[in-house]
């Protein structure tokens, strides 16, 4: 185990200029999608960009995790998956109906955490959870890497709807484990 070098309490952190930035280039790459559809540059900046949320936990857990670092990580993938996803379906490259579930279920999962928080219970992020973002960023992908035309819809649509079912699953998990957590 290393060092922490930043405090729980701490904002300025690199994991969280690192998911700032991450935050930062979800417009750019929802315009590139609005104006350009599929695109090797918003394809390129996805897997970028997708792959910083590994790079942020990375830096966090070897210079000390923080709160706002746990707060901010998550809203970040919401921001940056919700943003991209937005222009999708205004652009008709994805139904709005998975995109409104995932939705749906991400602002339940926000009131659910801050109810519990407000109790001094912290609802941790399961695999399930973690699963559900890989396959929302992989849709995404598959939505806006060219020269894929030939399997492109019916692999978006199968990665869009496994990330909607993962966000269904683990929303009801999550939902459990706060009930335990709450009535021990």
């Amino acid at each position: 185990m290393s060092n922490s070098t930043f405090g729980p309490t701490a904002i300025a952190t690199p994991a969280n200029l690192v998911t700032a930035a991450r935050v930062a280039m979800t417009p750019v790459i929802a315009i590139l999608v609005l104006e350009h559809g599929t695109s090797a540059l918003g394809a390129g900046l996805w897997v970028i960009v997708s792959f910083t949320d590994k790079a942020d936990g990375w830096l966090a857990r070897r210079q000390g995790a923080t709160r706002s670092g746990a707060f901010l990580d998550p809203l970040a993938d919401k921001i940056l998956v919700f943003g991209v996803l937005a222009a999708m379906v205004v652009k008709a490259q994805v139904w709005w109906l998975p995109v409104a579930i995932m939705g749906a279920r991400e602002v339940w999962m926000s009131w659910h955490r801050t109810r519990l928080a407000r109790r001094g219970i912290s609802v941790p992020a399961r695999p399930l959870g973690k699963l559900k973002t890989f396959f929302q960023m992989a849709a995404v992908l598959a939505m806006i890497v060219p020269g894929i035309d030939a399997v492109r819809e019916p692999l978006s649509v199968s990665l869009i709807w496994i990330a909607t079912g993962l966000a269904l699953v683990s929303g009801y998990f999550y939902f459990i484990d706060g009930r335990r957590t709450s009535l021990a």
